[in-house]
């Protein structure tokens, strides 16, 4: 890439189920250092593999990325001057690459039924070594390069199906610079001979990657770690087609691990230790298997931004909390760590907290209605705003809300009479009777009147404050919990506060 190409960075999910937290980190790395640099950031759905493609997957990730708060520059909603941005759009392209590179001996045709492939797998497998297509075994298999050129043009001719695949060198070394790895090689003898072109007509990702990447001006590419295995095949297509000058820099990203650190975090994992995985709600249309997401388990989308950035990047700075915007300022490729970086859901939850703090009142109360829309009461939206002022320093998720702030709008269906009964006497039952009848003739209700009724009832009934705050908490909340107790009663109001002292009295 000459210095001033404008940098070009692009996603390209399969649309085949949900959006796996690791796909979301590499979406945002990708924008990242794209709005870093002033360049563009380019979503391409690699849909060539049509016996995965699930119905609603796509405009799902969209749907991801948007809640993320993360727009491309280009992308099948937005098209630009590099389309289309569906590849089984482009799927009449890619046929004269592959011709191309089957005339030049790089590739070849190869026309073994799935019976011959398994019977090669099994007869060539050795203790050590499981058998692949590569350059011990293409010589006994029914291809371009072991028929004569009449039997194979017959064979095309006679419409018998074939594929397409890349004749890897043998004892050659490929060798890269991985923007985060260094330098990585690769021994050519211990590649197989990828097919590049299916049976249907469509490329495989070997092909259609490369293809793509080179007609889109794409600068720099990002994936996980995974795909490693696959650059010889990548950089050989991009040599053998006379690009290598356009290529873009890689950078293979560090796996998202378990919590353990012991493999990569799964879908599985999620489930089994009650935390997702995915950025929203996912409902496979195949087996209707429901998969809950960040969104809808209660977290605000800045704050899972934030917290996938920092999973295997540094910024070496002490601050943890970064606005995107501040993100995009200080984040460098070179920062993003060798090693995988664990999955701390503990950790996410905290930074989930953070931004709750941080957030609007208004904007906090619009977010959490769909997590009390099963509820049944009525809230005007001032109110909900009020009460989440009160109660978010002590929810780390949105979903979390009702069970703190529930007693705000419902009465408690018990109390806990054990946290009162030990210090329950008739001199305090005498102070709570009092209280009642005090706060009944109050016409001024806030705060502040209901606090000096209640520091003037204490004082007559000869108690100490502390002997009649807790008993007068768990009378209005229901348990041990809660903002202050005199803004909880401005709140409910005079009738619901004595009615609810009354109750708490006739049980105990």
């Amino acid at each position: 890439m000459t210095n001033n190409q404008k940098v070009r960075v692009r996603f390209a999910p399969s649309p085949t189920g949900g959006l796996h937290l690791g796909g979301v980190r590499t979406v945002l790395y990708n924008y990242l250092f794209a709005r870093h640099h002033g360049g563009d950031f380019v979503l391409r759905i690699e849909d060539t593999d049509q016996s995965r493609f699930v119905a609603g997957a796509e405009e799902y990730i969209l749907q991801c990325l948007h809640w993320c708060g993360i727009q491309p520059d280009e992308s099948p909603e937005k098209p630009g001057a590099y389309g289309p941005y569906r590849q089984s759009e482009r799927k009449a392209g890619y046929a004269q690459y592959a011709k191309q590179l089957v005339a030049q001996g790089n590739a070849y045709i190869a026309f073994d039924t799935t019976e011959e492939l398994e019977e090669m797998r099994n007869k060539y497998k050795t203790e050590h070594h499981n058998a692949q297509y590569d350059s011990r075994t293409r010589g006994y298999m029914r291809n371009s390069l072991t028929l004569a050129k009449e039997e194979t043009e017959a064979l095309l001719a006679a419409g018998t199906p074939h594929v397409v695949r890349i004749k890897m060198p043998v004892n050659e070394t490929v060798i890269f610079k991985d923007m985060i790895r260094g330098e990585v090689s690769f021994d050519t003898n211990l590649v197989d001979d990828k097919v590049l072109l299916k049976a249907d007509g469509m490329p495989t990702y070997h092909l259609a990657v490369v293809v793509d990447d080179y007609l889109m001006k794409i600068t720099h590419a990002f994936r996980g770690e995974e795909w490693l295995p696959s650059a010889p095949v990548h950089l050989l297509l991009w040599q053998y087609m006379g690009w290598e000058a356009e290529m873009p820099q890689w950078a293979h990203l560090p796996l998202i691990l378990k919590p353990d650190g012991n493999g990569k975090l799964s879908k599985r994992d999620g489930d089994r230790l009650g935390f997702p995985v995915f950025a929203m709600d996912w409902t496979d249309p195949r087996t209707m298997e429901q998969t809950i997401g960040f969104k809808e388990r209660g977290f605000l989308p800045e704050a899972f931004v934030n917290l996938l950035a920092m999973l295997g990047w540094n910024p070496g700075l002490e601050q943890e909390l970064f606005s995107i915007d501040e993100l995009v300022q200080y984040f460098s490729i070179e920062r993003v760590h060798h090693g995988g970086a664990k999955f701390d859901y503990e950790k996410a939850k905290w930074f989930n907290q953070q931004y709750i703090q941080k957030a609007d009142n208004a904007r906090l109360a619009e977010l959490v209605r769909p997590f009390i829309a099963d509820k049944e009461v009525s809230i005007a939206d001032d109110k909900l705003a009020t009460i989440i002022g009160l109660v978010k320093e002590r929810i780390h998720l949105l979903s979390e809300f009702w069970e703190q702030a529930s007693f705000f709008f419902v009465r408690p269906e018990t109390i806990d009479t054990a946290a009162l009964q030990p210090k329950w006497n008739d001199t305090i039952k005498s102070f709570f009777v009092s209280l009642t009848q005090k706060l009944s003739a109050e016409n001024e209700w806030n705060q502040e009147s209901i606090e000096a009724i209640f520091n003037e009832t204490v004082a007559a009934a000869g108690i100490k404050k502390g002997e009649a705050m807790l008993p007068l908490r768990v009378m209005l909340v229901g348990g041990k919990f809660g903002p202050g107790v005199f803004i909880i009663a401005e709140q409910i109001g005079k009738d619901e506060t004595v009615a609810r002292i009354e109750k708490a009295i006739s049980i105990l």
